[in-house]
């Protein structure tokens, strides 16, 4: 059988690009289809293997500035020639599943959710970008076009399969179609308990309005508690700005995997106030036997067990952020219970998973029960 994967693109490393990195060591010898890459990140993770990139990467600025070949990348998708594979694996939040494939090709399609910006957060999407009104008109307009080929594009996947119920619900109501659910796969191998915690609480993630860390900065000036944030993103320089030098709150910017395996494992409490698809990091921090402090809202509801595992808050707003650090008490909780909670989400378990799965609709596409 001849696989080929199929990516959105290799320019950032978030929790889709830790599931495309698994999905390459179940088919070793399929080479993988994307709109870009960075030559570090293949470098690093794709070392000899094929990959296959768009016009687009040799476009100016096609790498860094990608964004502004947003109305281009699905002609630029449907570029890709996939007519001699037997099975096509897209790995998506957004254009990969648009792919053309041959009508004796099973496309399967891990789909990370309804393309958020496009779809349900396209208005929070639209007020936050930092352009004028005007220029944002056009990125509407252009969004529109987007938004008409993304359900186009939807109907051409033919099974589909996601990473929790936020994200089925998603593609159900945006693209009408049903999705089995697999846990993404976590590396929680990577990640220990250990012997002594210090005064701090963590955030972390891909510095971006959505995730919500503006909110907690403004919890932990009013609060006085010591508060540690790691990541990068287009959104640093204005969170800086509202932290204002406060010296209980410390930037880390992107640090190692090493440092980030420290940070959970020495944590009080890792803090999630936004609504994820899944959310990797929130595992993460369990996986290291520390408890969340989380939104009940997206993929949290599946993965944190209040009183258990963690501490649910009914909003994301300063105020509740605040309210629930300083009622939190660590000690209440079980690092070893956390650590084995977070085990069900490993890389072996999703492996077993998916390989069941795509097994199972294979022969049904053979078998002409699609």
């Amino acid at each position: 059988m001849k696989v080929a994967l199929i990516h959105d693109h290799l320019a950032q490393d978030g929790g889709a690009e830790k599931t495309l990195k698994v999905l390459a060591e179940i088919f070793p010898e399929a080479p993988i289809y994307t709109l870009l890459g960075s030559p570090k990140n293949i470098e690093e993770n794709y070392a000899n293997r094929r990959i296959e990139t768009s016009i687009i990467q040799k476009l100016p600025g096609g790498i860094k500035h990608y964004q502004w070949y947003m109305p281009f990348m699905p002609m630029a998708v449907e570029f890709f020639d996939l007519t001699d594979f037997d099975l096509v694996l897209s790995d998506t939040s957004s254009f990969a599943k648009g792919v053309i494939t041959a009508p004796d090709t099973l496309h399967i399609c891990y789909c990370h959710t309804a393309t958020r910006y496009l779809w349900s957060d396209t208005h929070q999407y639209i007020k936050e970008l930092k352009y004028n009104k005007y220029f944002k008109k056009i990125i509407s307009l252009v969004l529109n076009y987007v938004r008409l080929w993304d359900k186009m594009a939807a109907d051409r996947v033919d099974v589909y399969v996601t990473n929790s119920k936020t994200s089925q619900q998603r593609i159900k109501k945006y693209y009408r179609r049903d999705a089995a659910i697999i846990y993404p796969p976590v590396e929680t191998e990577k990640f220990y308990i250990s012997d002594k915690q210090e005064d701090y609480f963590l955030a972390g993630c891909r510095l971006v309005p959505y995730k919500r860390i503006d909110n907690i900065i403004s919890a932990f000036k009013e609060s006085g508690l010591k508060l540690k944030i790691f990541g990068d993103g287009i959104d640093k320089e204005r969170l800086r700005a509202i932290a204002d030098g406060a010296p209980n709150i410390e930037f880390l910017d992107r640090v190692s995997d090493e440092t980030r395996s420290e940070l959970y494992s020495k944590c009080q409490a890792y803090i999630n106030p936004q609504k994820e698809d899944f959310g990797i990091t929130v595992v993460e921090a369990m996986a290291s036997g520390r408890p969340v402090i989380a939104l009940r809202a997206g993929g949290a509801v599946e993965t944190v067990i209040s009183g258990q595992t963690g501490v649910f808050i009914e909003s994301d707003s300063p105020q509740a952020i605040a309210e629930a650090v300083k009622n939190f008490d660590s000690s209440k909780f079980n690092p070893a219970e956390i650590r084995n909670h977070a085990s069900q989400f490993s890389v072996d378990n999703f492996k077993g998973k998916i390989k069941c799965f795509i097994e199972e609709e294979y022969q049904n596409f053979k078998d002409g029960n699609l």
